[in-house]
């Protein structure tokens, strides 16, 4: 295949600034990074200039809903999210099909999937989907887990959630049900995600010894006993911080960081108009129609730089949720570049943000071809024009996508997305 080469490019290899220099790849991979005055390129390679502009490694969303719809990865594509980590999906058949679809294709942002999580019977989410498969008690756990991972599961999705923010409270795995699955799985090598938005599940998840917790409480802040207890054992966290934040949108309402991607032009023009919708007015997802007074997503961002200055490593992750009919208002791929911003406004410095859709989630979940510029890693790059390390919302501003070597028509997408009509 014929070399390309991004020439004269600010380098952000996914840990911080390089420098200006070039990058080389092909056949899907990185074969060569220089910074500095670089040596001239073989006649057979194509040349992408750069001046002006960062050149990112592919982004990654560590947390995802696809619901088994490709568009979902096309949409995330876009946007430069070239993987995705998909927290709860069914059945077993589809996800694994669409799991190497999206292998395969180069259209698509590659993806991983939990497969089905783990709830209590009777409580949230299987109240409201009799099929789903439920763990009684800790003597079910290793089956529970045994069965996800002869499914093709590549980590385990574990609710701890009583369903309180979405009506009455329902049932709910309890300590030693948690702490058997999260054993259960460290035997067979699956690393644990557990959902966790209030402060008694926050503290239910950390105690039990889970490897990620996703989602933040918003009735107050976590304290700095749990900071400090989370570093020491080597957690991680995946605060969704775009979807508490339209989850809290009594405070603020039609506004915010996350709803007003819908108008900035560097998004909005390759949403379709129904995506474009929900973002602005819609109202499904983890978020609800009616928002608990005593909620406040202060409390999160207080939560994160509290988790950030103790060491606890933090991911980007969105918890875009939408498909046809279910207008959520975190969207696939747009709503990353919100979740930076968002992590920008917490504490992080822009460099740490964008680390956190990188190179962080490549070493946490073991991806270990992606997630930095280097010799021998994945060719899934982002440019785009100004310095998103001064400017967080410079990741908008979307040059190029490639994902494994291959340049993503965006053009065309936006094309299909003004005429959805088209083929």
């Amino acid at each position: 295949m014929q070399p390309t080469i991004i020439d004269s490019v600010r380098i952000f290899d996914g840990e911080s600034t390089t420098g200006h220099g070039s990058v080389e790849f092909a056949d899907g991979v990185i074969t060569r990074v220089t910074t500095g005055p670089a040596p001239g390129p073989p006649a057979s390679a194509q040349v992408v200039d750069g001046t002006g502009m960062t050149l990112l490694p592919g982004l990654i969303d560590a947390h995802t809903h696809v619901f088994g719809v490709p568009d979902n990865l096309r949409l995330a594509l876009a946007f430069g999210v070239t993987t995705e980590l998909d927290m709860f999906m069914g059945p077993p058949e589809a996800t694994r099909a669409l799991c190497d679809l999206a292998r395969d294709r180069d259209d698509l942002a590659d993806m991983r999937s939990a497969g089905l999580l783990a709830s209590a019977q009777g409580g949230y989410p299987g109240n409201a989907i009799p099929t789903l498969p439920t763990v009684a008690g800790p003597e079910e756990a290793d089956a529970f887990v045994a069965a996800r991972q002869a499914e093709g599961a590549h980590f385990i999705k574990i609710m701890v959630d009583d369903g309180a923010n979405h009506g009455p409270a329902l049932p709910a795995l309890g300590p030693a049900t948690v702490t058997a699955l999260v054993d259960a799985a460290r035997r067979r090598g699956l690393l644990t995600v557990a959902h966790a938005c209030a402060l008694w599940s926050a503290q239910l998840a950390l105690d039990s010894g889970v490897d990620f917790l996703t989602h933040l409480p918003l009735e107050a802040a976590l304290d700095q006993a749990f900071a400090d207890r989370a570093a020491a054992g080597g957690r991680a966290v995946i605060p969704t911080l775009a979807m508490l934040e339209v989850s809290t949108s009594h405070e603020s309402p039609g506004t915010g960081v996350a709803r007003s991607l819908a108008g900035d032009p560097r998004i909005a023009a390759f949403l379709p108009d129904d995506v474009r919708d929900a973002i602005a007015t819609g109202c499904e997802g983890l978020c609800v129609e009616h928002p608990l007074p005593e909620h406040h997503f202060e409390y999160a961002l207080s939560s994160v730089a509290r988790l950030h200055r103790a060491g606890v490593p933090l991911l980007a992750g969105t918890d875009a949720n939408q498909m046809p009919q279910h207008a959520c208002p975190i969207v696939h791929g747009a709503g990353l570049h919100a979740e930076l911003a968002l992590l920008v406004a917490a504490g992080l410095s822009p460099a740490q943000a964008l680390a956190a859709a990188t190179s962080v989630p490549a070493a946490h979940f073991g991806l270990d071809d992606r997630g930095l510029i280097a010799p021998g890693r994945r060719a899934d790059l982002l440019l785009v024009s100004g310095d998103p390390t001064t400017d967080i919302t410079a990741t908008r501003s979307i040059e190029a996508i490639w994902r494994g070597g291959v340049r993503f028509d965006r053009e065309a997408h936006r094309a299909h997305t003004a005429s959805p009509a088209a083929p």
